[in-house]
């Protein structure tokens, strides 16, 4: 019962230096103004300091953060007879790593920092960690689903 045809998602090509595709998505969504090009050295500067800080490789902690900020369930508003009712569902994968980036890049800019490399390389490892800002907002969104567990009935 949708109210219009979907676009099909387009596909992004890998991005250079680690061939991942996450990474260029990343890159296209820290980009302001279509400046590409910084974008993309701000996200490689961080992946940079994570593996000199970590001694792992950047990539692995880039990914291991998105995994674990990504949220398995959000609630969606929906109306029953004259009342708004906040029903838990899953989150679907492509939205899983756009709500995981948005909360990181949230996450950095909201940080304390000298250049926002540092920021984003701090709150990715603290992402990878299991702490930090972002992981708060994904356990604030997982609380409101179970919260709201009763309602799982009225799905959208």
């Amino acid at each position: 019962m949708s109210r219009r045809a979907k676009p099909e998602r387009r596909q992004l090509p890998p991005d250079i230096r680690y061939g991942s595709v996450q990474v260029q998505a990343f890159i296209n969504s820290v980009m302001r103004n279509g400046k590409k090009s910084l974008a993309a050295r701000l996200v490689y500067d961080a992946l940079d300091l994570i593996e000199e800080r970590t001694k792992r490789s950047g990539l692995e902690v880039f990914e291991a953060a998105i995994k674990n900020v990504s949220p398995v369930m959000e609630v969606k508003p929906r109306r029953v007879g004259g009342a708004t009712y906040q029903i838990p569902m899953e989150v679907p994968g492509y939205r899983r790593f756009a709500l995981a980036t948005r909360w990181i890049l949230q996450a950095a800019h909201a940080r304390s920092g000298k250049s926002f490399s540092e920021k984003l390389a701090g709150e990715l490892i603290d992402a990878a960690n299991n702490t930090g800002s972002a992981i708060r907002k994904r356990d604030e969104t997982h609380k409101m689903a179970e919260a709201n567990r009763a309602f799982s009935h009225y799905r959208v």
